[in-house]
């Protein structure tokens, strides 16, 4: 039974790891324009199953939705293993039932994408807010199967009883995430349909009044994403100091990724955001949000806390 849990777990994190890669790609597809590829139609692709002849554009959605229907099948099949591993009460069946809903709202959004073509050039507020839904989607997709992995591994169920602040700082702190990836997803969006060709036109371009409404709104993602990595450094630290053990680890993985980045957003304005910067500005979002996930969920569990010793003189 140990070693059934055992390779369930290690099943799971790779269920995670290879979704990760996946919102890579989905998020390449935007980057490279490439959304039209199957033009308006889902879940086929251009009318046939197999697009005879595709191009390159289509090739690159086509291979996003065939890794995103693998993404849905390794979820029902942890689902499956799960419930058949896990007695009535587990929380991973939990976790792993929300994992199923946040992957089936996750394929509906991006047929709605598809579907209402809002894709390729669409500089449409529709699709700015369809981008920002399917990033909130994504984000709560990935929390989902972390805490199921987390809960497969041994992590504690979590409890409330007499953390009331510690649940408020946790969930506000994972709120800021949300909305500032929101507002990065955003803020690629215009990066994307509306290119500059230097810093000075990118900034210009920004505070100028009438530029179209994207290119003024990824303004404001560098202010917010500041304002939380600072909540995240001053708010990490103090997890780690109540619970100790496995929350400092935590912490640290936290405060690193966060300080990259930093340097990674400014890195991205200076090169008039690339997609492969993009890409990798992308995915440490998402490291650090399963990080802080993980890190909630250790400071609200049932596990005894480590005492941490006071390094003060």
């Amino acid at each position: 039974m140990i070693q059934l849990m055992s390779r369930l777990a290690r099943y799971a994190w790779f269920v995670l790891l290879y979704n990760i890669g996946v919102i890579a790609w989905g998020a390449y597809v935007r980057a490279s324009g490439s959304g039209a590829g199957c033009g308006s139609h889902w879940p086929l692709c251009n009318g046939e199953v197999v697009p005879p002849s595709p191009s390159v554009a289509t090739l690159i959605e086509y291979s996003h939705r065939l890794t995103s229907g693998l993404a849905l099948i390794s979820v029902v099949v942890m689902l499956i293993w799960i419930r058949r591993a896990c007695g009535p009460g587990h929380p991973a069946r939990l976790g792993g039932a929300l994992s199923l809903l946040f992957m089936l709202t996750e394929a509906a959004v991006g047929a709605g994408l598809v579907l209402f073509q809002l894709v390729a050039e669409n500089a449409s507020m529709a699709r700015a807010l369809f981008m920002a839904v399917h990033l909130l989607n994504t984000f709560i997709l990935l929390g989902c199967i972390a805490l199921t992995a987390w809960w497969l591994s041994g992590g504690q169920p979590l409890t409330l009883g007499g953390r009331a602040s510690t649940a408020t700082v946790v969930v506000g702190v994972s709120v800021a995430l949300l909305i500032v990836s929101s507002s990065g997803a955003v803020a690629a969006l215009g990066d994307t349909l509306f290119p500059s060709t230097s810093l000075t036109q990118a900034l210009e371009a920004d505070l100028t009044a009438t530029s179209h409404l994207l290119i003024r709104l990824r303004m404001f993602h560098p202010v917010l994403a500041v304002a939380t990595a600072l909540g995240l450094l001053t708010v990490a630290p103090r997890l780690a100091r109540q619970r100790g053990g496995q929350a400092g680890r935590l912490a640290l993985i936290v405060c690193s990724l966060t300080g990259l980045q930093i340097v990674l957003g400014f890195v991205n304005v200076l090169l008039l955001a690339p997609v492969w910067l993009q890409l990798v500005h992308l995915v440490v979002a998402d490291a650090i949000w399963i990080s802080f996930v993980l890190l909630g969920a250790e400071a609200l569990s049932d596990a005894p806390v480590v005492a941490v010793r006071s390094t003060a003189a």
